[in-house]
């Protein structure tokens, strides 16, 4: 009986996954089926469908889709306002005329901020600073949305938070986790520097290939020996010191930070005393620090996301201020929400579709040997753990797929869960953590289910489907050679 589960929850899976591929059905109707059709299949009862994987689930993410909303207020507001239009002019002043460079500028800009930023309204602040400027060089809808989520996973690779789960599940040290990490770091940006250029190429631009091979390659060195230099040339004692010179460093950053916004504040609030912007047609100056201001209360003070994006709205008004301006604010708050909305619809059913497959989070007394799904799914999966290194590569690689549409192998769907499974039939932790870190890059750039391709594909007006499609032969690529050296550095 279990086995007939078991190929029926396949069979739904691959059904939906195939049919939001091939886009013939739209996410925000297949996800909600796929849940309701895995838990009926499942064993779920249908009082707890209702309850938990509709209700519940559907509020699953609402700290991301709450954040969404206001990320796409303070976006509103200085398209009305007229920020956005002058940021994106004076960006293109300063970005010069190569799109390729400025292109990866970016990639590494948003490759340093996601080694220790994190989540969706970092993501948002980050964006509508980084996404206009590529816009402003001519660069496509598409091609900025792929160089984002590049940057974005190839980041998380070397955030010291996502190590985490690794060291404390798995009983590795930061010194086994980090020589992978480092290539998978390199082998990422190589691949994300050849998305930048054959979808640039695509897209009609200018590309000297051999420039781009010979900077790309000094670019890589030059990371690489940078760390290395640092890891294993450097004494404790001048690691140490380096580390307290640095600290000091970045608490006078913080004191200035916070000086630079108080001022800032004050100046705005001056000028609207005189009145000095009623007859002005483009935004002052300090205007241009809204984008910033929020990622800088982040990143620098650990200011609540929300309260971070109504400071930053708050000083978008001020900064802006003149007769009329209050109406305009009003509207950019009503339309901020209507805009991000099917990104918040789309939310609903991912977080319908994860309660679906991971249960409710608490135990429940109908289900006392755990929430059924998950325990049909398990054994499944202990029947695929390769036995050597040639098998390892294989059959995840022709397994990654399985990280889209939070499926087995999606590190927030089940993958963790799984994880737990591999290693405790006996297969070496440091080779799954290689599977996961490899395989998550499938998941994290081109999954359509993340909050993050969600909301990237609605601001830039792209289909999230799209997204699949343009990134999947990168990211399985890069999944391939991830396994690779798993396998020769684990198995």
């Amino acid at each position: 009986m279990e086995s007939i589960h078991v190929i029926l929850l396949i069979a739904i899976f691959l059904f939906f996954a195939l049919m939001m591929f091939f886009r013939k059905i739209p996410a925000l109707i297949a996800l909600p089926l796929m849940a309701f059709s895995i838990s009926i299949s499942g064993g779920i009862q249908f009082n707890d469908i209702i309850q938990f994987v509709i209700g519940e689930g559907s509020l699953k993410l609402y700290q991301a889709y709450t954040i969404a909303m206001f990320g796409s207020m303070l976006s509103i507001l200085m398209q009305k306002t007229g920020i956005a239009e002058s940021f994106i002019k004076k960006g293109a002043e300063l970005s010069g005329d190569n799109p390729w460079m400025i292109a990866v500028i970016m990639l590494l800009l948003i490759i340093s901020l996601f080694t220790t930023l994190g989540g969706l309204g970092a993501i948002i602040m980050v964006a509508t600073i980084v996404l206009p400027i590529m816009s402003s060089v001519g660069i496509g809808p598409m091609t900025s949305v792929g160089i984002f989520l590049f940057g974005l996973s190839i980041g998380g690779i070397l955030n010291v938070g996502n190590w985490a789960v690794y060291i404390s599940v798995m009983g590795l040290t930061v010194n086994e986790i980090r020589p992978f990490a480092m290539l998978m770091l390199i082998s990422s940006t190589l691949v994300a520097i050849s998305y930048i250029t054959i979808q640039l190429y695509k897209d009609g631009h200018q590309i000297n290939f051999k420039n781009i091979f010979i900077k790309s390659t000094i670019l890589i060195i030059l990371i690489a020996v940078a760390y290395y230099s640092y890891n294993y040339l450097l004494s404790a004692e001048a690691q140490n010191a380096t580390n307290a010179f640095l600290s000091k460093i970045g608490n006078l950053i913080k004191f200035l930070v916070a000086a630079l916004i108080i001022i800032l504040f004050a100046i705005a609030l001056f000028r609207i005393l005189l009145k000095k912007n009623e007859n002005l047609t483009q935004p002052y100056w300090i205007s241009f620090f809204s984008p910033f201001l929020p990622l800088l209360l982040i990143l620098l003070f650990d200011v609540n996301f929300i309260a971070s994006f109504i400071l930053g709205l708050l000083f978008a008004f001020l900064s802006t201020y003149k007769k009329g301006t209050l109406n305009i604010f009003i509207k950019s708050c009503f339309e901020g929400g209507g805009v991000v909305m099917p990104a918040v619809a789309l939310m609903f059913g991912i977080g319908m579709l994860l309660v679906a497959i991971m249960g409710p989070g608490t135990q429940l007394p109908q289900y006392p040997n755990g929430w059924p799904v998950l325990n049909l799914i398990k054994p499944l999966m202990l029947e695929i753990i390769p036995s050597n290194a040639f098998a390892y590569v294989l059959t995840f690689t022709l397994a990654a797929p399985l990280a889209l549409y939070r499926g087995p192998l999606n590190v927030w769907g089940m993958g963790y869960g799984l994880a737990a499974v591999f290693l405790a039939s006996g297969m070496i932790p440091a080779s799954v953590m290689g599977l996961l870190m490899a395989v998550g890059q499938i998941q994290g750039i081109s999954d359509p289910t993340n909050t993050h391709n969600v909301w990237l594909a609605n601001e830039m007006r792209v289909d999230v489907q799209k997204v699949l499609w343009n990134t999947i032969p990168y990211t399985w690529l890069l999944a391939f050679i991830g396994l690779i050296i798993s396998a020769i550095m684990f198995m």
